[in-house]
């Protein structure tokens, strides 16, 4: 198969679809690789590392795109992009289709095949391919949160960890997932004062003892909700129901009720975030305020960090990139976890929750590879 890595052009989105360990591999199984001229200058990567393990270098996307039966990215294809896929053409990246109709619709005109990395599972039913930036945003949603504190960034002016004397930070995390636990664990690392909000008494305890009581633990109730919200320095919206849009937790009325200068970092803006007063904001301008309040709600956190974030999505996303690359569509077939990863396919969506938010009929993902 013919694979195609263009060049990320999301607002300083510094990662790689592939990394060139895992152009590697593909050119081993007998694939040929091309790659837009550049595409891995944000983790160091330049062309000639490219070439020596056997990709062909491109000058343009619009090349790649001519060029590849499978195109492998990270973030959502932009406007300029979804226009030059085509029906025979396999999509390989995070989607986030849920509250994003218009890239939805582009996807579906194309007649491409389009697999979200966010909605692959794995037989425990985790979500493989999205855990690894999860870790990533988690931990990077408290350096955001401690640097949106600081006075000169319009927020409380304190110190997330104190000092001697002095009562360190108060961090509030909605949600004990991957964002949610790796958020909590930098942050008392850093030594803040900890609360973590969920609705499963049994992920709950895992918490409670993963944390040896270093963190205090909720049940996620309105009450709670206020409670902890209004009593916080920073709170991290870490809430994720897999390929659905993000339920709205915390609304714009209960912004007064929080501390001024607090900061709202909302981990789960790819899906719509979870804050009433949440919009997407790039990593040039990250940060806006409300009522106040300081909101942090970059959609492409990870992309921050490049050279890590790309190489530990790599290691996640090769093993299924291989399979689609030496089977086709019949991978989608015989394995059911990297068929749950299919979103839209050949014009019609394939995934429930993406179907259900924006109002489109869904097809059922092993009827329509089929067919």
């Amino acid at each position: 198969m013919r694979i195609g890595v263009p060049k990320e052009i999301k607002n300083h989105e510094y990662r790689v679809g592939l990394t060139t360990g895992a152009v590697r591999e593909y050119v081993a199984n007998g694939h040929d690789v091309f790659v837009e001229t550049n595409a891995g200058v944000g983790i160091g990567a330049d062309n000639d590392a490219y070439a020596a393990v056997g990709a062909t270098i491109l000058d343009t996307a619009a090349e790649v795109f001519d060029s590849a039966d499978m195109i492998v990215k990270v973030k959502e294809p932009q406007p300029s992009e979804w226009v030059q896929l085509r029906e025979d053409q396999i999509l390989y990246t995070y989607l986030h289709l849920a509250p994003d109709l218009e890239q939805t619709k582009g996807l579906v005109a194309s007649g491409c095949t389009a697999i979200a990395y966010e909605t692959v599972t794995d037989n425990k039913g985790g979500l493989p391919l999205l855990a690894p930036m999860s870790e990533v945003a988690g931990r990077l949603s408290i350096q955001a949160a401690a640097t949106a504190l600081q006075k000169s960034n319009g927020g409380r002016g304190i110190l997330l960890g104190g000092v001697p004397g002095v009562a360190p930070a108060k961090i509030t995390v909605i949600g004990g997932g991957v964002v949610g636990t790796h958020a909590a664990r930098m942050a008392v690392g850093l030594g803040a004062d900890v609360t973590i909000l969920d609705r499963s008494i049994p992920r709950l305890r895992e918490l409670d003892e993963m944390f040896n009581g270093r963190v205090h633990t909720r049940y996620s109730t309105v009450e709670s909700l206020d409670e902890e919200v209004f009593s916080a320095d920073a709170v991290i919206g870490a809430v994720l129901i897999p390929g659905a849009a993000a339920p709205k937790l915390v609304t714009r009325e209960m912004l007064s009720g929080m501390k001024p200068g607090a900061v709202l970092c909302d981990v789960a803006i790819d899906q719509g975030g979870c804050f009433e007063t949440s919009k997407a904001t790039t990593h040039a301008d990250p940060t806006y305020e409300v009522d106040g309040i300081v909101h942090y709600c970059v959609a492409n956190m990870p992309g921050a960090v490049p050279l890590t974030s790309s190489h530990a999505l790599n290691n996640a996303t090769l093993p299924f990139g291989l399979a689609l690359a030496n089977k086709g569509l019949k991978a989608l077939i015989d394995d059911p976890n990297l068929r749950n990863g299919l979103n839209v396919h050949r014009g019609r969506i394939t995934n429930a929750p993406v179907a259900e938010a924006l109002g489109y009929e869904m097809t059922d993902a092993k009827q329509a590879v089929a067919a």
